[in-house]
Formats: C-alpha cells, sequence, structure tokens
C-alpha cells in the first residue's frame, strides 16, 4: 500500500511539473519577444530592401547579386551569421563590425544551374537582438536558348533511334 501511494505522489508532482515548465516562459522566449528597433541605443541594421531579386533569367547566369544595409544605430553591428535556406543559397558577409553610419554589402549566389523558380530565404544574425532578419531571394531560371533542351537521337542498329521499336 504505501509503494503503491508514493509512486502516486511522484507521478502527481511529475506531472505538475511538467505543466508548469511548458506554461512558464524561459529568459530566451522573453529576449525573443523584444525586437532589435525596440531597445534602447545599440546597433541598427537597415537594408535598402527586404529582396534579392534575380528575375528572369537564363539557366548558368552570373549567381552574383548583392544587397546593400547601414548601420543606423549608435554601436558597431556586428554580423553573427548568415545562413541560406538551402545549400543553392550561400551568402557571404562582412567580417568586421560595421561602425554606425556606415553601409555594408552582403553578397548572395544562387546556384543558377538549377531551373524554375528562386523562393529562397537568408537568415542574418547580429549582436542587435535575438531576433534575426529574413532576407528572401526570389526569381526565376529558365533554359538558356542557345542549348536544346531535348537531345536529338541518332539511328541505332537496333532501329531507328527510339530504342528498337
Amino acid at each position: 500500500m504505501k509503494i503503491k501511494n508514493i509512486v502516486v505522489v511522484l507521478v502527481s508532482l511529475f506531472t505538475i511539473g511538467s505543466l508548469t515548465a511548458q506554461i512558464t516562459p524561459t529568459p530566451i522566449q522573453k529576449n525573443e519577444e523584444i525586437a532589435p528597433a525596440d531597445k534602447d541605443g545599440g546597433p541598427v541594421m537597415e537594408f535598402e530592401s527586404m529582396e534579392v531579386q534575380y528575375g528572369v533569367i537564363d539557366q548558368h547566369s552570373d549567381p552574383l547579386r548583392k544587397i546593400s544595409f547601414t548601420n543606423t544605430g549608435d554601436e558597431p553591428l556586428v554580423i553573427k551569421n548568415c545562413k541560406g535556406s538551402c545549400g543553392c543559397t550561400v551568402p557571404i558577409w562582412p567580417k568586421e563590425p560595421i561602425m554606425p553610419g556606415e553601409s555594408a554589402d552582403i553578397e548572395i549566389r544562387y546556384a543558377t544551374n538549377r531551373l524554375g523558380k528562386i523562393n529562397k530565404t537568408v537568415k542574418i544574425t547580429t549582436n542587435e537582438g535575438s531576433k534575426p532578419h529574413v532576407l528572401k531571394v526570389l526569381g526565376e531560371v529558365l533554359p538558356s536558348e542557345d542549348k536544346e533542351s531535348v537531345p536529338t537521337t541518332e539511328p541505332t542498329m537496333l532501329g531507328g533511334g527510339q530504342g528498337g521499336k
């Protein structure tokens, strides 16, 4: 009987503890609610545009685009990390601090050997706060016009180029 009561008490305490842990926000969650612009002072990263436009381009076109930003804050801006949403979108960012009032560029390379719509993102983490900036990478890659999209078939010994039919 005593063991059964102890087990019931332990299970009850564990359940109450689990529920309380889910309801109470952690310090990280509290910080994430604060947007970088909501705090007083510090660095502020402002972009000309939040979209990197490739437009409609031919396959194997120039993969490089640049997007400019300015530190409009009152402290140096440090880009901690930039990450594309997949391996086909690769950002290169300045590693040195961007001083207040200074501008810089982030280079974005997209794998233009891939055909189809471009709808990717680049997430930028800085020393502004815990909320990253997210750039949209948009466009479309079409097959090059100077190359045929379907290879021609040559007649074979088996038949007229149709696999022996």
